[in-house]
C-alpha cells in the first residue's frame, strides 16, 4: 500500500525534525551558536486523472496522490543573541553583523562570532588566538601581536585595539578583522563554532569602518539565540506527527491483514 511508504517518509522526517532541534538544545549554552530550523517538501505526485476541461465542461481538478516528504534543508537563524558580560580584555560580541576571521594551522581561513579570544604568549610578544590556538586575523589578513609591557588594552566599537607602554603613551595595534558575507546562510558549519565559505555564501567581504551595520563590544560575548520555549513546543509537534505516521502505518497494516483474511 502507498500508505505504508508515505508514512514511513513522515516518520523519517520527523526523525530529522527532532535531531535538529535536539542539537539546538545542546547548544543552549554554546556562546554565539544560532539556532537551526529544519525545511521541508512534499514529494513527488501520481497523477491518476487529469483535467480535461473542453468548453467549460469537464473534469476541472486533477486526482493526484503524493508519496510523503522530504527534508530539503536547515535554515540558520543569525539574529543575536543576549550578551554575557564577562569583563575580559579580550572577550569581544558583534552587536550586529559580521564574523571574526582566523587562520587554521592548514593556513585555511574560517569565520566565526565567537569572540572569546586568548592571548598566545611567546617571549617579549603575544598573539590575538582563539581557544584552540587559531590565529585571529587583523584587517589585513595578518596576525594581531601585542608587544609584552602594554597595559589598559582596550578595543573600540571599530574593532581598533591600543594600549598604554611604559611612558603612558597610547600604542595602536591594529584592527581586528570583521567579514561580511552576501548570503550568511550559506556558509558550511564545521563545528568548535567555526564557518567555512562556499560558492553558496559568497566570499568573505571585509567590513571598511564606514560600511559597519553593527559594532564591537569589549568584555562581553554572544550567547545562544536558542529560545528554550520554542524549542520544546516544536519536539512536541514533532514529536505527535511521529505518532500520527506511525499510526497511518499500523492502520494500514491493519486493513491489508483484513484484506489477506478474505478468502478464509
Amino acid at each position: 500500500m502507498r500508505a505504508l511508504w508515505t508514512a514511513a517518509t513522515g516518520m523519517k522526517s520527523q526523525q530529522f525534525n527532532i535531531d535538529t532541534i535536539a542539537n539546538n538544545l545542546s547548544n543552549v549554552n554554546t556562546t554565539s551558536y544560532k539556532t537551526q530550523r529544519a525545511e521541508f517538501k512534499d514529494l513527488f505526485y501520481t497523477t491518476l486523472k487529469r483535467t480535461n476541461m473542453v468548453d467549460e465542461e469537464g473534469r476541472p481538478v486533477n486526482l493526484e496522490v503524493g508519496h510523503g516528504v522530504m527534508p530539503t534543508a536547515t535554515k540558520k537563524d543569525f539574529r543575536n543573541g543576549s550578551f554575557m558580560e564577562t569583563n575580559g580584555t579580550f572577550d569581544l560580541a558583534i552587536d550586529g553583523d559580521g564574523f571574526f576571521a582566523v587562520l587554521l594551522p592548514n593556513d585555511e581561513i574560517r569565520y566565526t562570532r565567537d569572540g572569546s579570544f586568548k592571548l598566545s604568549v611567546d617571549f617579549d610578544e603575544g598573539m590575538l588566538v582563539t581557544s584552540e590556538g587559531y590565529i585571529v586575523m587583523s584587517e589585513d589578513e595578518d596576525e594581531i601581536l601585542i608587544e609584552s609591557g602594554l597595559r589598559d588594552i582596550t578595543i573600540d566599537d571599530l574593532g581598533y585595539i591600543t594600549g598604554v607602554d611604559e611612558e603612558g603613551e597610547i600604542v595602536e595595534l591594529g584592527r581586528i578583522g570583521l567579514f561580511r558575507f552576501t548570503n550568511p546562510e550559506g556558509l558550511l558549519s564545521e563545528g568548535q563554532n567555526l564557518y567555512s565559505e562556499t560558492v553558496a555564501s559568497g566570499e568573505g567581504i571585509l567590513v571598511e569602518t564606514d560600511e559597519m551595520k553593527g559594532r564591537v563590544i569589549q568584555g562581553y560575548l554572544e550567547a545562544s539565540n536558542v529560545q528554550v520555549v520554542d524549542e520544546m513546543v516544536k519536539m512536541i509537534t514533532a514529536q505527535r506527527a511521529y505518532e500520527i505516521n506511525s499510526k497511518t502505518i499500523q492502520t494500514a497494516d491493519e486493513m491489508l491483514q483484513l484484506t489477506n483474511n478474505l478468502k478464509r
